[in-house]
């Protein structure tokens, strides 16, 4: 009955100071009285006296001792507490706002340490609160070193911080210091660290770190051409299928690499892949080579260049059926000066054909025309 029905318990066996260290524990919460919070010193007391080992018995009284503001009494009865056990969720909550309190910023990110390592549930309390506080670059410094000793929640606190949208400045920035300092990232995390970089408009800061992580990488020319990465969190920079309102693509292995395969019942019609750009003004030529497709003229699939800042299209490339020139496709397109980023789609129109539209592209490079 300790954890279900404390007061209960303790009313039962009076003289174990487990159950009414646990009495006491119950008795703070966000709407405590000051009746019972008295009541809960009591019973702290008492258990004490017959238990000193009972650590939420040490905590609460602490606990209990800040409302008079009796700080120093409370860190004693805290540190008490700590030393018993780590594994105590109010001394290690109260010992993180201690720190703060007193500027101390290591502190409180060694009490972040302890606490993650003994309960890593209390992610979903102390994640929102350490992302929001690493917008500040002293905090942010110490976090970098203190998940540069790859701690256990290393991982999880990235990966949450990589989806929290509050500032994305911010979040690139921690994250940039982290791999500059060889803090191995989860690849959702760098997929979104692209991706908050392009979205900010901070483009050259946004290509250095994906050429740090896609090695070989070429910023004048599309990347992957033979769809051989196989990446499981891809970014904007990266070839993304698409699939939406009944249109399907899929990147599948091959022996050569791999091919995107895509399909579309009939009357449905939509981009099935994507790729940012990052061209230089200039002249390029797309090429590549197709498999399985069949259509009525008006009905082919075609690549598109887009302005990704306006929409503008800059150009289209249109699909053969697959049985011409063995598949091979080849056009020409032009990046003007004023559009530093561009996306590169390919679209499968709607088709009347009772079987849809289906093919597949095993090769695709856009690069300077020579």
């Amino acid at each position: 009955m300790a954890k279900s029905q404390p007061r209960a318990a303790d009313g039962r066996i009076a003289y174990d100071g487990r159950l009414s260290a646990a009495h006491a524990a119950a008795l703070i919460t966000a709407d405590t009285t000051a009746a019972e919070r008295a009541e809960a010193g009591t019973l702290a007391r008492a258990a004490l006296r017959r238990d000193p080992t009972a650590v939420s018995a040490a905590a609460t009284l602490g606990v209990v001792t800040l409302v008079p503001n009796d700080v120093a009494n409370a860190r004693r009865l805290l540190a008490y507490a700590q030393m018993l056990s780590r594994r105590n969720v109010q001394t290690q909550l109260w010992s993180i706002e201690d720190a703060v309190g007193r500027g101390d910023i290591a502190g409180a990110l060694r009490w972040y340490d302890i606490a993650l390592r003994t309960k890593p549930a209390l992610g979903d309390v102390l994640y929102p609160v350490l992302a929001q506080a690493s917008r500040d670059p002293a905090i942010r410094t110490a976090l970098v070193r203190t998940l540069v000793g790859k701690p256990p929640w290393s991982d999880s606190f990235v990966t949450y911080a990589s989806g929290q949208k509050g500032d994305s400045q911010s979040t690139a920035v921690l994250f940039v210091a982290l791999r500059a300092r060889g803090v191995a990232m989860p690849a959702v995390a760098q997929a979104s660290v692209v991706n908050i970089l392009l979205n900010a408009g901070t483009v050259d800061q946004a290509w250095r770190f994906y050429a740090a992580i896609r090695h070989g990488a070429a910023r004048d020319r599309s990347r992957d051409p033979r769809f051989a990465a196989m990446i499981d969190a891809p970014s904007l920079l990266d070839w993304t299928a698409l699939s939406d309102n009944g249109v399907a693509a899929s990147i599948q292995r091959t022996w050569e690499g791999g091919v995107v395969e895509f399909s579309a019942p009939a009357s449905v019609g939509g981009p099935v892949l994507q790729q940012v750009q990052l061209l230089p003004g200039g002249t390029y030529r797309l090429s590549g080579h197709s498999d399985g497709i069949a259509q009525d003229e008006r009905a082919l699939p075609y690549w598109a260049l887009t302005c990704r800042s306006d929409g503008r299209e800059l150009g289209r490339v249109a699909l053969a059926n697959s049985s011409q020139a063995g598949g091979m496709f080849a056009g020409r397109l032009t990046v003007p000066a004023n559009c530093p980023v561009q996306t590169l789609t390919l679209f499968a129109p709607a088709s009347d054909a009772i079987g849809g539209t289906s093919g597949q592209i095993d090769r695709a490079v856009l690069a300077p025309a020579g």
